[in-house]
């Protein structure tokens, strides 16, 4: 793999295939193509019920007119009906399946013009009114609806043209038919000339509709991160989002995690170009690690927004606080198995000079890689933090809190110096939680938490498990949650060796893919998002 590199997407960077050239327009993003056909969904079912209450409305003021006209059905009624019909028909077709946006962004054209000639006919069908002379220009409800749907529908400026001309027209078309019928008065004025303000709120409309469609394409264009273009949101989370994204030239299916633009803003007083820097340096960092069993970081960068982003392998699985979270607390031979995988990614990662200092259930993923069940990967190696203490990490950067309180060492919580034994106090945290389904300390706050950390002994995890924890497995993980860092580990690779001498019957790869095939029902990608 070429080294990563910092990309700020110049356009040479675009393929030529993949560039916006004159004459093709960028398409819009598929989450906000589904966004709009939520839209017109609802728009549609609000559609139905306003001609439900129009007509009705229309029959309680003949009633309280003493108009004997109130109880017959009229024929504006019939026209009612069909508007109702159609407006269901159209909620109903979007609502029972997953329909493609771009055929329901037409649909929605089609709709604007069934209900504008509806419309037209009705505001027509009845003798002038000094609200609705016979003659002089006048707005009809016609505009405001051709507003409406370029506001709420991104179809292309010109489709929204030729479906609103046809809009506008619908009041020119009721008229003649109601002249036609005898209902409206032929006094030789022109219907084009009585409509044209409608003709004019579409001038207004094609301009939205070119705004929309800019904004979407924008859109489109922010979210294409160096070689990687995004797609639909995996999840979210207090730094950042998580989405799908595919290699625009070897479409190899990655995560995309984007941090928050206020990670640059720097609440120590920093610039976002000293933090932008800092970023890069410890993605560098993280980029150059091997292990099978951590996370692989195929690219990184800032956008020119100034928006961080680690493109990162794909997985298959669950986190670990979600499996425990489902499925309860996992067998000693279990725990050891995924233990021993996590200590040889710290093991590489603390050689290299760098402490993960988020280490948590969330933040280790397993599931399968290859032909291998139970496949340990430990996420979020992109913000770590180099042990010679030279600069701060992106996080402490901006004066976020290093780790998570319920896994966070006592020297940590004290501010004091770290090394890599904070990651062997968060493991035999996690370890704790995966054999008792219980944290080591809880509390109604974090900072009650953070001063059981720092005070008080923790109650051996086989008086509270269900299962048994052999003698040396329990030791190994107290060990670990020593309070003074000389007193555990020395290294991740002695808690390995520690663990490896606490196994009594190995977890095998057979009772790693039975457990998955008996209980894997949601096979979708999972990433941290902490």
């Amino acid at each position: 793999m070429s080294r990563p590199r910092l990309i700020a997407r110049p356009a040479r960077e675009t393929p030529a295939d993949l560039r916006t050239t004159p004459g093709r327009a960028r398409a819009l993003p598929e989450d906000l193509l589904r966004q709009a056909s939520r839209r017109v969904e609802i728009l549609a079912l609000i559609g139905a019920a306003l001609w439900v209450t129009g007509p009705a409305m229309g029959h309680v003021t003949l009633f309280a007119a003493g108009d004997p006209r109130w109880a017959r059905f009229l024929p504006l009624d019939g026209i009612a009906l069909l508007s109702i019909a159609t407006s269901l028909g159209l909620y109903l077709y979007i609502r029972s399946g997953t329909r493609r946006p771009a055929l329901v962004m037409d649909l929605a054209l089609v709709y604007m013009v069934l209900v504008a000639f509806a419309i037209g006919v009705m505001i027509h069908w009845a003798p002038p009114t000094p609200a609705l002379p016979s003659a002089g220009p006048f707005i009809s409800w016609v505009g405001p609806v051709i507003l409406m749907f370029a506001a709420l529908v991104p179809a292309p400026p010109g489709r929204m043209l030729a479906a609103g001309l046809l809009a506008a027209s619908m009041n020119p078309v009721g008229m003649a038919l109601s002249r036609m019928a005898g209902v409206f008065p032929d006094t030789g004025t022109s219907a084009l000339l009585m409509h044209y303000p409608d003709y004019l709120l579409l001038g207004v409309a094609v301009v939205i509709s070119h705004v929309v469609t800019r904004l979407g394409q924008q859109v489109s264009k922010e979210r294409e991160m160096g070689s990687y273009r995004l797609g639909s949101l995996l999840g979210r989370g207090g730094m950042g989002e998580v989405y799908l994204a595919t290699h625009r030239m070897l479409a190899r299916p990655a995560a995309i995690k984007l941090l928050r633009p206020e990670m640059l803003a720097g609440r120590d007083g920093s610039s976002p170009e000293l933090a932008a820097a800092r970023f890069r340096r410890e993605a560098e960092a993280a980029a150059r690690l091997r292990s099978p069993h951590t996370v692989e970081l195929y690219d990184f960068g800032v956008t020119q927004e100034g928006t961080l982003y680690l493109v990162m392998e794909l997985l298959d699985g669950v986190d670990l606080e979600t499996l425990v979270r489902r499925h309860g607390a996992l067998p000693a031979s279990r725990v050891i198995h995924l233990l021993r995988q996590v200590c040889e990614s710290l093991e590489e990662a603390h050689r290299a000079g760098l402490v993960h200092r988020d280490i948590k259930p969330a933040n280790i993923h397993v599931g399968r890689v290859g032909l291998r069940d139970d496949f340990v990967k430990v996420l979020d190696f992109g913000l770590v933090k180099s042990v010679s203490g030279a600069e701060d990490s992106v996080a402490s950067g901006v004066g976020l809190m290093p780790g998570t309180p319920t896994y966070m060492a006592p020297e940590t919580a004290q501010g004091g110096e770290v090394d890599s034994r904070v990651d062997l106090y968060a493991l035999g945290c996690v370890a704790y939680y995966l054999l008792t389904g219980r944290l080591v300390f809880e509390g109604d706050t974090a900072i009650q938490v953070i001063l059981k950390h720092l005070e008080q002994t923790p109650v051996p995890p086989s008086r509270i498990a269900t299962g048994p924890i052999p003698r040396r497995l329990e030791a190994a993980v107290l060990a670990c949650l020593a309070k003074r860092p000389a007193d555990r580990p020395a290294s991740a690779a002695a808690l390995a060796e520690l663990l490896a001498e606490a196994e009594e019957e190995p977890w095998t790869q057979e009772e790693a893919a039975d457990w998955w095939r008996e209980h894997r029902v949601d096979p979708a990608p999972a990433h941290s998002m902490s």
